[in-house]
C-alpha cells in the first residue's frame, strides 16, 4: 500500500557494505585534537582537509582553516600542500608550502595533529579494523547512528552549496517487538540482519545507509528529489513485504514503514530533515503501516 504513485523510475547498484581484506591505500588518521580517530584514504582522488563540511577529513576546530591541505598521490609519492591556511600546516613541525610524505610523518592541521600512513605499513590493517568499528553497526554493518549523522552533514552542506536535491528515507520495522518477544533476539537479530542486505541492494552506492536505532534505519539519497525517494522507497517496501522470512521455524511476513523528506527551507538543517520524515514515518504507522509517506 503506498499514498503515491510516482511515474519516475531510479535505477538501484548494489551497495557491498563493509569492504574487508582488500588492499588498502595510504591514509591519514587524526591521532591527537579535534576528530581524533578520523581518517581519509587517499587513493586516485586527491583528499582535502579542513573544517568545512565538505572537507573530505572534516576538522571542526576554529584553529583550522576551511580549506587546509590537500593531500594526493603522484605514482608512487605523496604530497601534502598548505592552502594559504591561517595556521600554517606543518609536517614533522617544520612548516610548509608544499611536501612529500614518508609513512609515519606527521601533519598538524591548527591543533590536531594526522599521522599519514603508507598503503605498504602494517598499520594500514589495524587502522582499518579500528575505523569499521568506530563507523558501522556490528550487527547489520551499515554506518552506525554517528557516523550516518556526520555523514549527513556533509551531504547537507555539499547539497546546498550546488543547489542539488537531497532526500531522507527513514525505514521502521512494522510490528517488531512481538518478534522479539515472541521468538527472541537471536532471531530478531536475523531478521534485521535481511533487512539491512535488502537495504544496501537497493541503495546506490553513492547513497548513505545507517542502522539509527533498535528497528530503525535511515537511507539518504543523494541528487533524488521525492519523487525519485519515493521510487526507491517503494522498491524497498515491497521487497521486503514479497519476502518470507523464517524465524523460529515459522514463516512470517514482515513489513516495514518509510517516511521521506527532502531538503528545503523548512527543512534545510539534520535535526529539521530528520523531523520531516519522522513525521512522515508517523504518518505512514497511523495510516496502517507497510507503507511510504512524504513530509508535507
Amino acid at each position: 500500500m503506498s499514498s503515491r504513485s510516482p511515474e519516475t523510475t531510479q535505477r538501484t547498484i548494489l551497495s557491498h557494505g563493509v569492504q574487508r581484506a582488500e588492499p588498502r591505500s595510504a591514509c591519514v588518521v587524526v591521532i591527537h585534537g579535534e576528530g581524533l580517530g578520523r581518517r581519509a584514504d587517499i587513493d586516485k582522488l586527491p583528499v582535502l582537509v579542513g573544517r568545512s563540511q565538505e572537507a573530505d577529513l572534516h576538522v571542526s576546530h576554529k584553529s583550522v582553516s576551511r580549506e587546509q591541505c590537500r593531500i594526493w598521490r603522484e605514482g608512487d609519492d605523496y604530497l601534502v600542500r598548505d592552502l594559504g591556511a591561517t595556521n600554517r600546516t606543518r609536517v614533522n613541525d617544520e612548516p610548509i608550502e608544499q611536501s612529500r610524505l614518508t609513512d609515519g610523518d606527521h601533519i598538524t592541521v591548527g591543533e590536531s595533529i594526522l599521522k599519514f600512513i603508507s598503503h605498504t605499513s602494517v598499520e594500514a590493517s589495524y587502522h582499518e579494523v579500528i575505523y569499521q568499528l568506530a563507523t558501522h553497526d556490528a550487527l547489520t554493518e551499515l554506518y552506525n547512528r554517528r557516523h550516518f549523522n556526520e555523514m549527513m552533514d556533509k551531504e547537507i552542506a555539499r547539497t546546498m552549496r550546488h543547489h542539488r536535491p537531497l532526500s531522507l528515507c527513514i525505514v521502521d520495522v512494522d510490528l517488531f517487538k512481538p518478534v522479539n518477544d515472541r521468538y527472541g533476539h537471536i532471531s530478531g537479530d536475523e531478521v534485521l540482519r535481511q533487512i539491512a542486505q535488502l537495504i544496501r541492494r537497493h541503495a546506490r552506492n553513492d547513497d548513505v545507509t545507517g542502522r539509527i536505532g533498535g528497528e530503525e534505519f535511515a537511507v539518504l539519497l543523494t541528487e533524488c528529489d521525492t519523487d525519485a525517494a519515493f521510487a526507491f522507497a517503494e522498491r524497498l517496501r515491497t521487497a521486503v513485504a514479497d519476502i518470507r522470512f523464517v524465524v523460529g521455524g515459522d514463516q512470517l511476513q514482515i513489513t516495514i514503514s518509510i517516511g521521506i523528506a527532502a531538503l528545503s527551507p523548512n527543512a534545510d538543517t539534520r535535526s529539521r530533515l530528520m523531523a520531516a520524515a519522522d513525521g512522515a514515518l508517523y504518518r505512514a504507522k497511523h495510516e496502517g503501516r507497510n507503507r511510504v509517506c512524504i513530509d508535507d
